[in-house]
């Protein structure tokens, strides 16, 4: 098995920290907002599908200026440190419109830094690797979110309801997170080389600043010449987009939990559990795409989020919620490395930063239409029909994606040169 590049581990140490931060506040948001703040589940669902969308959207923009500047290292720190100054902001709000402005700002930051961070993980990955390289990202991103609900925990059962002291602390482990970034090497136009059956990277030759010029200069000229993204990615993103609108925000998830145990004090924890389940899986999960094929896990794992809020939809006992609970975490890490590497396999080197932002964009009008009729189902019709409409759509997107032709892993390189 390949080992993952040193600095892919510091990506992925960053993530830890920036994940850790977030965490120490989302589980208890919800509770927050409705209880403190007296916020309505419309409104959670506004502020979550708002900050989604604004963070996925800029990362179309981030992406598009990362295919054409030669350094995103840059753009990858800006964003990191917008939302670690950002975050903390939380502890000075009195109503739930200035969460929605924080939310946004700290998310904002996120999709600024998004996708030319992919793009740098896949530059730091070969075509055999990706699932792996993404995969053991996330399960870095999932770590973190293990460690900041029970930090969360920690700080709350000492200092019972002082919520605003635990949302001042986040600044900690996000400047932790920017300064490990410094560390990281940019990626040359060559870190990553297309491979074909005769040619190994291992074999590659160094590259100089002549080819290096060269190579940019050539992935600018492939840009300009398509105007489209290829027709597969196309494809897949339209059925993603099917799937999205059933995905909405994870707090009505913790909302949920939290009115059927009638109480907020363990929700931290279960929030930590489902990080477990998704640090344990996301690398396998993520590698297992390398070998049987991104299409087949993701459709795995659609068909677990619509088993999921099904299950959400009909169980009325604490321990059902909690199982349920507990197996959506194995959904999160048979599709996001997948995903992602499916987008790099499907898309030209030129085009990897437009196309993550794409890809991003289309998860966050997707959270932005889910989240808000989420909320007016979850207060009009009630937590079952909710539930139920999000994993219909999951089903269909599942059934959709069977139609989608794509190529071989080892093949996808050459996917887009002739689109």
């Amino acid at each position: 098995m390949s080992r993952i590049p040193r600095p892919v581990w510091l990506l992925g140490w960053s993530s830890l920290f920036t994940d850790a931060a977030t965490e120490m506040i989302y589980p208890v948001l919800p509770v927050y907002l409705v209880r403190v703040l007296g916020a309505s589940a419309f409104s959670l669902g506004l502020i979550e599908g708002v900050a989604e969308a604004i963070n996925s959207v800029l990362k179309v923009a981030s992406g598009w200026a990362s295919d054409r500047w030669t350094r995103r290292k840059p753009i990858v720190i800006g964003g990191y440190a917008l939302s670690s100054a950002a975050r903390p902001l939380i502890a000075f709000t009195t109503t739930w419109p200035q969460v929605l402005l924080i939310r946004a700002l700290d998310r904002t930051g996120k999709g600024i830094r998004g996708a030319p961070r992919d793009v740098m993980l896949a530059r730091f990955a070969t075509s055999s690797t990706r699932g792996r390289v993404f995969g053991f990202h996330r399960a870095m991103d999932h770590t973190g979110a293990i460690l900041g609900p029970l930090i969360a925990t920690a700080i709350l059962f000492f200092a019972p309801g002082e919520y605003r002291l635990l949302f001042g602390l986040t600044l900690i482990p996000g400047a932790i997170a920017v300064a490990l970034l410094f560390l990281v090497p940019e990626p040359t136009a060559n870190s990553q080389l297309p491979i074909t059956n005769s040619q190994d990277i291992s074999n590659s030759q160094p590259p100089t600043p002549k080819r290096e010029i060269a190579n940019h200069k050539s992935q600018i000229a492939n840009h300009k010449s398509a105007e489209r993204l290829p027709k597969p990615l196309i494809g897949f993103l339209a059925v993603l987009l099917v799937f999205s609108l059933g995905n909405s925000a994870d707090a009505f998830l913790l909302l949920r939990l939290s009115d059927v145990l009638g109480s907020a004090t363990y929700i931290p924890l279960l929030w930590a559990g489902l990080h477990v389940v998704k640090a344990s899986l996301s690398t396998w999960g993520g590698a297992l795409s390398d070998r049987l094929g991104r299409k087949r896990v993701i459709i795995v794992g659609w068909t677990i989020y619509a088993v999921v809020y099904l299950g959400f939809a009909t169980a009325r006992e604490a321990w059902t919620l909690i199982a349920w609970f507990l197996v959506y975490g194995s959904y999160f890490a048979f599709t996001e490395g997948a995903e992602k590497a499916l987008v790099a396999d499907l898309t030209p080197t030129g085009r990897q930063g437009t196309a993550f932002g794409v890809y991003n964009a289309v998860l966050g009008i997707g959270a932005l239409a889910a989240s808000v009729a989420f909320g007016f189902l979850y207060e009009r019709s009630g937590a079952p029909a909710a539930f139920a409409t999000g994993a219909a759509l999951a089903a269909l997107a599942a059934v959709l994606l069977l139609c989608i032709r794509t190529p071989p892993n080892r093949d996808a390189m050459i996917v887009g040169s002739n689109a």
